[in-house]
């Protein structure tokens, strides 16, 4: 039961936790959703155009990976609510909602408290002082390849774990919602994040997300006001019909129960802030825009439209309560819901726009997975080729041509990896790592950007120790606690006791990047902290000295 609650917490504090989170264990198969199907070939087809009309602007290196910066704030707000706006939080929110009440709020809405404030940070430095990717500028006043190896190992491991427990939620979403075999959902989600992205490149990426994003944000929008208008836009009518109607009662309007163990919530709640800076497909996206001053604009807009969409979800979980809780046509013979509590969203859709609606609304909530794996997939090639082969393999001197070759090539095999790994992870309990890819986000990704950004002293000795000491703690205690060591290996007890790692692993990485660093008296270090001057300046203005020729 702990677990449970902890697998909870995940998904619904931090909503793009994927699918696997939402929709774990076995799935039973629906009947064929026509409507659903129908309305995917069309979203398929109007995206797969754009892949078309994409591919033909994109010609150079800078197109591929960023769009040629031509991405507006809004824009770019678009697209990263569209990562963010997950199936798993329209769907899970309004699950928990659905069962617990006032817990939805705040799980759903406590977490935007937190990452604003961290992109605001990092916005505008990263997108003045990179050009492609965050290891830009990690690695700036840095040793590039040491840098630079470390910071695509530590973006490869979250992309690979991430890419995982989606393709294995999106085959368990499609049995659920469209009737699909599962092994063709995850062969077909993992064709289209292949042509998306080695045609469209980064334009085409972005304009699935604002798509998906807009078409579930309307989807929302109208599935609240239904349910608004059947209350006479009353909410303390809402709540009180509510309250009648739930076996809870009136405990469905009081906050908590849904953690027993505090540090496991406060390691998971450090890995979902602070990874959420550490995620290199969300990083990736502040390149897309052309000055900081946009940069800033996205992450205003993205919350803006996050905030709103999950406070659609919660009425929609209260509406669910009304309209779905007492119909018997949504239940089986036990009294169950029909697939569970996480379809409470896509009958309420039903009730509220009967089948035609629904097609929409299961159509848009696969769009939502072919969003997210896009990103991932640019995010992985991007590391292979720009940061491994084109900076550490030639020493940045691969053409332009045969980096954009060898970023093609990956992301060939990043989709059939995907596909593989999403069929041989279809029995298994893969919601742990979701866990560990933000946690080792948080451990290895975020200490070395944040503190290369804003500590004088940081040297290449103290990042790369402390940076590997994170990822590597992280992964260890991961293994070494309840999730891995006992419900996947069949040990008796943990030996780490806790479920998620980050509140050490973070500790463990600035402690040892700070002590290596100071204690680094090396020339090289002495001339690292001084570096940090000219950074500063193209930090602040995007203009500096550039990069040290012994790099």
């Amino acid at each position: 039961m702990r677990n449970q609650r902890l697998i909870l917490l995940a998904l619904f504090a931090f909503p793009s936790l994927t699918m696997a989170a939402a929709i774990g264990g076995d799935v039973q198969r629906q009947p064929l959703n026509i409507e659903a199907i129908i309305m995917f070939i069309l979203f398929v087809g109007a995206t797969l155009y754009i892949t078309y009309w994409a591919s033909k602007r994109t010609r150079s290196r800078q197109d591929y990976y960023t769009a040629g910066g031509r991405i507006t704030g809004f824009q770019n707000g678009l697209a990263i609510a569209g990562d963010f706006m997950s199936a798993a939080s329209f769907l899970g929110i309004s699950a928990l909602v659905y069962t617990s009440g006032y817990d939805g709020l705040i799980y759903s809405i406590g977490f935007l408290i937190g990452w604003p404030i961290i992109l605001f940070l990092i916005a505008e430095r990263l997108r003045n002082l990179g050009k492609y990717t965050f290891a830009d500028v990690a690695s700036y006043r840095l040793k590039q390849k040491p840098i630079r190896t470390l910071s695509a190992c530590g973006s490869l491991v979250v992309v690979a774990l991430y890419l995982i427990a989606q393709m294995v939620g999106a085959g368990k979403l499609i049995q659920l919602l469209f009737g699909l075999n599962y092994h063709i959902a995850v062969i077909l989600v993992g064709i289209l994040m292949v042509l998306y992205v080695l045609f469209g490149g980064m334009l085409a990426t972005t304009w699935v997300q604002i798509i998906k994003a807009v078409l579930l944000l309307a989807g929302a929008s109208f599935m609240a006001l239904m349910v608004m208008k059947s209350v006479n836009f009353n909410f303390n009518t809402l709540f009180t019909e509510a309250i009648k109607v739930h076996s809870k009662g009136i405990a469905i309007m009081s906050p908590g129960g849904l953690v027993s163990d505090p540090i496991s919530a406060l390691s998971l709640g450090l890995a979902l802030m602070f990874g959420t800076a550490g995620l290199p497909h969300i990083l990736m996206r502040f390149f897309t825009v052309n000055d900081a001053k946009e940069a800033r604009k996205s992450v205003f807009y993205a919350t803006g439209f996050i905030g709103y969409f999950y406070i659609l979800t919660f009425i929609i979980g209260f509406g669910a309560i009304l309209l779905v809780s007492a119909n018997p046509a949504f239940k089986d013979a036990s009294g169950a819901l029909l697939g569970g509590n996480n379809m409470a969203a896509v009958h309420l859709s039903n009730a509220v726009g009967g089948s035609f609606f629904l097609g929409f609304i299961s159509a848009v909530a696969f769009a939502t997975i072919l969003a997210v794996v896009a990103g991932l997939t640019l995010a992985g090639a991007s590391a292979v080729s720009h940061d491994l082969y084109a900076s550490v393999m030639k020493d940045g001197k691969a053409t332009e041509r045969d980096e954009l070759r060898v970023s093609k090539i990956t992301v060939i095999i990043l989709g059939i990896v995907a596909i593989g790994l999403g069929i041989l992870f279809e029995k298994q309990n893969i919601a742990f790592m979701v866990g560990l890819a933000f946690s080792i986000a948080a451990s290895c990704n975020f200490p070395i950007i944040i503190l290369s950004m804003y500590w004088a002293k940081l040297t290449t000795r103290g990042a790369m120790v402390g940076g590997w000491l994170g990822l590597i703690t992280a992964v260890v205690l991961m293994i070494l606690g309840p999730t891995i060591w006992v419900q996947i290996l069949g040990h008796a007890k943990p030996i780490y006791p806790y479920e998620y790692p980050a509140l050490f692993s973070m500790i463990v990485a600035f402690v040892g990047t700070w002590f290596f660093s100071i204690t680094d008296n090396s020339l090289v270090g002495q001339q690292e902290r001084l570096r940090f001057f000219s950074q500063f300046v193209r930090s602040q203005t995007g203009v500096g000295i550039s990069q040290s020729s012994q790099h």
